[in-house]
């Protein structure tokens, strides 16, 4: 099998750090300590050897290295344990604890700026605040802001209690996150992937469960008119992989083609007009996704490694890459390997990694 040259710049567009367990217990302010979140050691997460021995995920200088090992130039970091903060359901709290991680993270990014790029957690309770914590750390360096993908069933995406915040994801030039397993979804209020679930059931939320939550936010973002209101608003899908994507595009195309004139939505375009300007996808081990890209998402889908976690890639991306995308021209794979994620974040792209 043909792999990736080791000169083809790699920049993964859904990576994560590894929070310590006791990083809000010994951060938050003394208000918030008895409420503080509390997880296990690393290495008591069942499953999750390979996880919890990388050292990179906490430590950037290790980090760097272990990106050198699978040939990765830069990395879209995104957090761990936080991802389940989302589900929080007390407001002060969880501003609180994202404040406290993005302190962290801008700690661990600033030791290589141009290859550690920091998605900020943004608690949507209060759009003022939400706002003011999107200024705060896009001033501080991050380039993107990350909000609930299930949002507090009172508080639907498609509600104009979210204006403020996408207006300010215009303005500052932030795109928006919406990451799998946050906020109010089927692991139960971001208690864990599957909390609750076991036997068959599990692989119901592993895949049916999993891809609904994003179906309903995209649906919400395009079918309500926000990405018509907002057009410079771009919003990215991370970790819900692709291979999906097309068929129900083409599925809201052509009901609203049918319906549009007995029952108007509030938009002037087809739903795949607004996803194709507006949405970017990340991919990082999908078969099927990359058989699509022949002919969708050139421009719109994002490699990445989902580095250190389970599921990663690393250290073979190269060799799961050439086997997704090999049958692609060059300047197709540039595209998804490097140039959308470097269009999309306005970065400097690195030099390549050995």
């Amino acid at each position: 099998m043909a792999i990736a040259t080791s000169n083809e710049v790699l920049i993964s567009a859904d990576s994560h750090v590894s929070e310590d367990p006791n990083l809000w217990v010994e951060r938050l302010p003394a208000k918030f300590k008895d409420a503080a979140p509390k997880f296990p050691d690393r290495r008591q997460n069942a499953g999750n050897a390979r996880f919890a021995e990388k050292t990179g995920g906490y430590d950037p200088s290790e980090r760097l290295k272990e990106m050198a090992q699978d040939g990765v130039s830069a990395e879209v970091l995104y957090p761990t344990l936080g991802l389940r903060l989302f589900g929080l359901d007390d407001p002060e709290l969880q501003e609180a604890c994202f404040r406290v991680y993005n302190d962290w993270l801008l700690e661990y990014c600033s030791v290589a700026l141009d290859r550690l790029l920091g998605v900020s957690c943004i608690a949507a309770y209060d759009a003022d605040k939400a706002v003011a914590e999107m200024e705060r750390t896009r001033k501080a360096g991050m380039v993107s802001a990350m909000i609930w993908q299930a949002p507090h069933p009172d508080l639907p995406l498609h509600s104009d209690h979210y204006n403020k915040i996408w207006a300010a994801s215009q303005d500052l030039d932030m795109p928006i996150s919406l990451h799998i397993l946050t906020g109010f979804n089927y692991s139960k209020a971001g208690l864990g992937p599957q909390a609750g679930r076991s036997g068959v059931e599990h692989y119901r939320g592993s895949v049916n469960l999993k891809t609904i939550d994003a179906m309903n936010a995209f649906f919400d973002l395009i079918f309500y008119g926000v990405l018509d209101r907002y057009p410079k608003l771009r919003l990215v899908n991370v970790e819900n992989e692709i291979g999906w994507i097309p068929f129900f595009l083409q599925q809201w195309d052509y009901y609203y083609r049918r319906f549009k004139d007995s029952n108007p939505p509030p938009i002037s375009e087809t739903p795949s007009f607004y996803f194709d300007r507006q949405i970017y996808v990340t991919f990082f081990d999908d078969h099927v996704g990359g058989q699509n890209l022949t002919w969708w998402g050139q421009d719109n889908a994002m490699w990445s490694n989902d580095y250190p976690h389970p599921n990663s890639t690393w250290p073979n991306s190269r060799e799961v890459i050439a086997r997704d995308l090999n049958h692609l021209p060059q300047d197709i794979r540039k595209k998804l390997l490097c140039d959308n994620v470097a269009r999309l974040f306005n970065l400097r792209v690195p030099v390549p990694v050995a």
